[in-house]
């Protein structure tokens, strides 16, 4: 009933720029913190970075001053700009979103996104 559809990953020289877009839809009445994480082969997935609703932003040390996440709550949609890409940086990238869905019960429940494979290299 609610899905979180992902756009944007692909390959990327060292030094480059991406821009993930995650949409939300289905039976949505409101969302709460936004976020991305990312996870590569025999890893555990690891934070990001996070967005809340009144856009309060939170990075993982890792990439600080070369991520930004947004989000455009008409829209329903998360980003995430990634310039400056390492190596490093190279994953499968997954939105994940707090939402209160509608309907006789209100609930609120975590949604993930598909997964955007990103990688970087020359």
């Amino acid at each position: 009933q609610v899905q979180l559809v992902e756009s944007g990953g692909g390959l990327v020289q060292p030094g480059g720029s991406l821009r993930l877009s995650c949409a939300a839809s289905g039976n949505i009445f409101s969302i709460d913190t936004m976020a991305w994480y990312r996870q590569t082969p025999g890893k555990q997935r690891e934070l990001v970075a996070t967005i809340t609703t009144g856009g309060i932003t939170n990075y993982a040390d890792s990439v600080k001053g070369r991520f930004t996440i947004s989000r455009d709550n008409a829209k329903n949609t998360v980003y995430l700009q990634m310039n400056s890409l390492k190596p490093e940086d190279t994953a499968d990238y997954y939105c994940k979103a707090h939402i209160w869905t509608t309907g006789v019960i209100r609930r609120l429940d975590i949604y993930w996104g598909q997964g955007s494979p990103v990688t970087v290299s020359s």
